[in-house]
């Protein structure tokens, strides 16, 4: 499978998009027309093995909501990721069963890497 989480709005996920052949071959999910579900979350957990590795702390609302002073949890990062899109860390890419989370250089690299191996 492939599948890349987006923001369509996001230059930086068009981006990233492009470096990636365009989305050719890829399922494309815009999270802000398509949340994502429970089961897709729980599914990316799996196998990042958090999910604080999954939250953005670059989102507007972290700030603006506070939460930026607070401790929180697992359950806490869960929540907010589903109920809020943008607290998710974008694009998240799926390429056979490999996951790449976020915009570092080196993540897309991999992601980039990985797609030229198969292909």
């Amino acid at each position: 499978m492939k599948k890349i989480y987006h923001l369509s709005t996001c230059s930086t996920c068009q981006r990233i998009i492009k470096e990636l052949g365009g989305g050719e071959g890829f399922v494309l999910q815009d999270i802000k027309t398509e949340p994502i579900t429970p089961a897709q979350l729980e599914e990316m957990h799996e196998k990042v093995g958090s999910y604080e590795a999954l939250f953005s702390r670059r989102a507007m609302k972290f700030r603006g909501r506070g939460l930026h002073e607070k401790t929180l949890s697992e359950s806490d990062y869960k929540s907010l990721i589903l109920e809020e899109y943008t607290f998710l860390k974008r694009p998240v890419i799926w390429i056979d069963g490999e996951i790449f989370v976020g915009n570092a250089k080196k993540v897309v690299a991999a992601a980039v890497e990985k797609l030229a191996g198969i292909a």
